[in-house]
């Protein structure tokens, strides 16, 4: 079990809240245009990554990969993040984050489970109940920006009826049961505009466009060096 401090956004007033997370899943292929999706799992087999067993899939990591810093260290060149939306279950509630699923894409070409394990997971410190959001949640707004080469570029964007309804995608991976209290849960992403590629500082935001208020949440990544 892992403790991770948030602030809960409740109706304007930030509320401090310590999260116990003794899971953590990341879920993939979760688009809900077979199209778009078959357009992001093209983008991945451009780079030597297979096809999923099923989609949406579901894969596992450490709980402890889940971080609110904003500084990560990966090994080698080979690794990119991607916003996603967060879902944190917590005393029969269900909160909404955001985050990063930071992955070794170098490894991802013969595991993506092993992938899935090889970086830290960046989310945002700021939570809102998904109870709040969930009446317009198609309009919400994903995003995320890269510095490449020393430049900030526009990586991704999308709003989420591109993904599965939240509900169906708890409901594939969790049954009736829902999503259990300490799991968090990444619910998938779009195309990198212009590819997948590394980033030496990684920015992402979840915009609720309705209640006129975002999640952001910024970091940079260190490079160590992988010696023969």
């Amino acid at each position: 079990m892992y403790d991770l401090a948030f602030t809960i956004d409740d109706k304007g007033m930030a509320t401090p809240l310590t999260l116990a997370i003794d899971q953590a899943v990341i879920a993939g292929w979760t688009g809900r245009d077979p199209v778009a999706r078959d357009k992001h799992i093209a983008e991945l087999e451009a780079i030597g990554i297979a096809r999923p067993a099923t989609t949406p899939i579901y894969y596992r990591c450490s709980a402890r990969r889940l971080t609110t810093e904003d500084t990560i260290e990966v090994c080698g060149e080979d690794s990119s993040g991607e916003v996603e939306f967060v879902l944190i279950g917590w005393q029969g509630r269900i909160f909404v984050g955001c985050g990063s699923d930071h992955t070794d894409r170098k490894v991802e070409g013969y595991s993506v489970t092993v992938s899935k394990q090889m970086c830290d997971k960046p989310i945002a410190s700021e939570l809102w109940e998904l109870e709040d959001v969930i009446d317009h949640w198609d309009q919400m707004i994903l995003r995320s920006w890269a510095w490449i080469d020393g430049e900030r570029v526009l990586y991704q964007e999308g709003t989420l009826d591109g993904m599965l309804p939240v509900k169906e995608l708890i409901a594939r991976g969790f049954g009736d049961k829902g999503l259990p209290d300490g799991c968090a849960m990444f619910g998938g992403t779009f195309a990198a505009k212009g590819g997948i590629r590394p980033a030496s500082r990684f920015e992402f935001e979840l915009e609720d466009p309705v209640l006129k208020r975002t999640i952001r949440h910024a970091y940079d990544v260190i490079t160590l060096p992988v010696l023969g």
